[in-house]
């Protein structure tokens, strides 16, 4: 836990300084403290360097470390729940919700706030649309809940897909498209101010849960021996992961692979209990995303789509991962 806390640090830093515009660790050292009135510096270099790290590289790196550990830590709260390890935060349709409601942003023009906020909602209604279909069928069991996320990914991704259709292909189209590939080039410090609160508290509550999520995991008649009310801890676990997932989504786009792959990392890593699972997960995901966002902005002349990075070292490692858990097996 440590050492993870302390390379998110190291790679937060270095974040800040990586770029088309580099910035040495001196300078950026003598920047806070022109921030804090104890050095001077010309002032047009004090602008420059304000712009390059307030305006953009602050609020990037922010998100990335957000966006990371919130999509770990939801996709270790649905294995847990869901008792399944191969389960990701896009099992009960918010992916496709959230993006449906982006799509959506983007055809009526609702702004670089109003859009995102439109993508959480859908994602959130897609999760109580799953959630209702397993209700309608009288049963609480995983397995309706499962069948519940598959029909309403479905009845979203052809939404998505009406949208798509009806999108002006010269102008929104290449939006939307370049939306579903992930990228955290157009978060702002105000978009932040609304998200990253209430996606903080999430997380820390979800952590917090990690010894309920521990007697969750084994079967509900062991976990109601134990005195714990499945149902009503399985719905509130539910209702967190889909916030957080819905509100990374909003901020970074379709993100694949994170909430599948890094808490595997943390299981191989720190054991079974959730208790340590999901604040390393939190930790290894804020790290790992910076690390892909990283490379998408420094890779090539253009920036490449977070979301295409993502899945290919995701791919890359959990291949990895595979030999080792048989191993471990």
């Amino acid at each position: 836990m440590l050492a993870s806390v302390g390379l998110l640090a190291v790679a937060s830093l270095g974040s800040l300084m990586l770029g088309r515009y580099a910035i040495s660790g001196a300078t950026l050292f003598r920047w806070a403290e022109m921030l804090m009135g104890a050095e001077s510096m010309p002032e047009q270099r004090f602008a420059l360097l304000n712009a390059v790290i307030l305006d953009s590289r602050l609020p990037r790196v922010c998100a990335a470390v957000m966006v990371g550990a919130g999509l770990s830590v939801a996709g270790a709260a649905f294995q847990a729940v869901f008792r399944n390890p191969l389960v990701s935060p896009g099992l009960l349709g918010v992916l496709n919700g959230c993006a449906f409601g982006a799509s959506l942003g983007i055809v009526f023009n609702v702004g670089s706030v109003g859009t995102p906020l439109l993508a959480c909602v859908t994602g959130l209604i897609a999760v109580a649309v799953g959630v209702m279909i397993a209700r309608a069928m009288r049963s609480d069991s995983i397995l309706m809940l499962i069948l519940g996320g598959i029909i309403s990914n479905a009845l979203f991704a052809g939404l998505l897909s009406v949208v798509k259709y009806m999108a002006d292909p010269q102008d929104q189209l290449p939006g939307i498209v370049f939306w579903l590939l992930g990228s955290l080039s157009a978060v702002s410090l105000p978009l932040l101010y609304v998200m990253a609160p209430v996606l903080a508290v999430a997380i820390i509550l979800l952590v917090l849960l990690g010894r309920v999520l521990d007697v969750v995991s084994l079967s509900d008649d062991e976990a109601y021996s134990l005195g714990i009310p499945v149902n009503y801890v399985r719905y509130f676990v539910i209702t967190l992961a889909t916030l957080i997932s819905a509100l990374t989504v909003s901020l970074a786009g379709v993100v694949g692979w994170v909430g599948l792959l890094i808490p595997h990392v943390a299981r191989l890593l720190i054991g079974a209990s959730n208790r340590w699972i999901l604040p390393l997960s939190a930790t290894l995901g804020g790290l790992f995303l910076l690390i892909s966002d990283g490379l998408a902005r420094t890779l090539t002349a253009s920036e490449i789509p977070l979301g295409v990075v993502t899945e290919l070292l995701g791919a890359i490692a959990f291949l990895f991962l595979i030999g080792r858990i048989r191993q471990g097996a």
